[in-house]
């Protein structure tokens, strides 16, 4: 399949967004703009971003393939995060139950 690869990475650097987190995506870019068609590589740098840093999950196909793209590319951020304090979350029905337990001192 041919698509056209000289297309402009940069013009899809968001206004507000920090440079640490257009860089991770900018490389994740500029690393596979020659394999898939602009659109698609924006979504999936997109995917990738969402993946590392907001801890989201897809469908497995979906995040099978962000890992094999991914290889090399986030090694340094994981490495970075190790010995930072990780965000939990909590399902809003634990949370409930929790609160109301604490509350039930009659």
């Amino acid at each position: 399949m041919s698509f056209d690869t000289s297309w402009d990475v940069d013009k899809y650097r968001s206004e507000h967004e920090y440079e640490d987190h257009w860089q991770f995506r900018r490389q994740f870019l500029v690393a596979h703009q020659h394999k898939f068609p602009e659109d698609r590589l924006v979504c999936l740098a997109q995917v990738f971003f969402n993946v590392e840093f907001l801890g989201c999950q897809y469908p497995k196909k979906v995040m099978d393939l962000i890992e094999t793209l991914s290889e090399g590319l986030a090694d340094e951020l994981r490495e970075k995060r190790k010995g930072k304090l990780q965000r939990t979350f909590v399902a809003a029905s634990d949370a409930a139950e929790a609160k109301a337990k604490r509350c039930k001192k009659f």
